[in-house]
């Protein structure tokens, strides 16, 4: 008899979170968790911030403004967060899903993709610049870390955010890159809450986990 596939909670955060606050969080979940805690997905949206990968250049930091920079343990270089983006950090046990890094790094695109796709947008993933592109501008970004084998940090998919933080960086170290958002490429677009349903939906439907709990934070 095959093992149970593992419990999926989403917590949906409805207020904007300090980006410092969540990310100890995911630390502290990260190192506490074992081999029977439940994976959860968190969908919230940030108070403005930029955070720099772990491995993250300050010349790609064009431009200082008021907006506070955090040194993260994520892969890739400096982006930016904040209102009008959906973030979704992913606390997977990678050995229990029996997933590779590429695995989750490709599930993530996907899912933006899929996400995209149910507004008749036609996205797609890079394999030399991790990510989603709409006609060669960027709507999606991600970045993981990977703890003994467990996930954590995510995605941010542009819904309706001011595009001015992007301006004063190489968004994730490419030089000139275009952003584009939700609101750039329909009349009506969806809002925080609507694509946060969209999602868990979309999570619902895919084959990797049993049961699904939704909670409001």
């Amino acid at each position: 008899m095959s093992a149970a596939k593992p419990t999926l909670i989403i917590r949906c955060f409805n207020d904007l979170q300090d980006y410092t606050t969540r990310f100890e969080a995911m630390k502290d979940f990260t190192s506490n968790r074992d081999e029977t805690t439940p994976d959860e997905v968190w969908l919230l949206q940030h108070q403005d911030v930029l955070t720099q990968g772990q491995a993250g250049k300050p010349e790609h930091i064009l431009l200082h403004s008021n907006l506070p920079i955090v040194q993260t343990d994520r892969g890739g270089q400096v982006t930016w967060h904040g209102r009008g983006q959906l973030v979704a950090y992913f606390l997977l046990d990678l050995n229990r899903l029996k997933w590779h890094v590429r695995t989750l790094v490709s599930f993530a695109e996907q899912a933006m993709i899929d996400l995209l796709k149910q507004y008749k947008i036609d996205a797609y993933a890079k394999a030399d610049a991790p990510g989603v592109y709409v006609d060669g501008r960027k709507i999606g970004s991600l970045g993981f870390k990977i703890r003994r084998g467990r996930s954590y940090h995510g995605l941010a998919l542009n819904i309706d955010c001011d595009l001015t933080g992007f301006q004063t960086i190489n968004p994730c170290g490419y030089a000139g890159l275009e952003m584009v958002r939700l609101q750039d490429l329909l009349t009506d677009y969806p809002s925080f809450e609507q694509l946060c349903d969209t999602f868990i939906t979309y999570l619902k439907n895919t084959d990797f986990f049993n049961d699904l709990v939704v909670k409001s934070e």
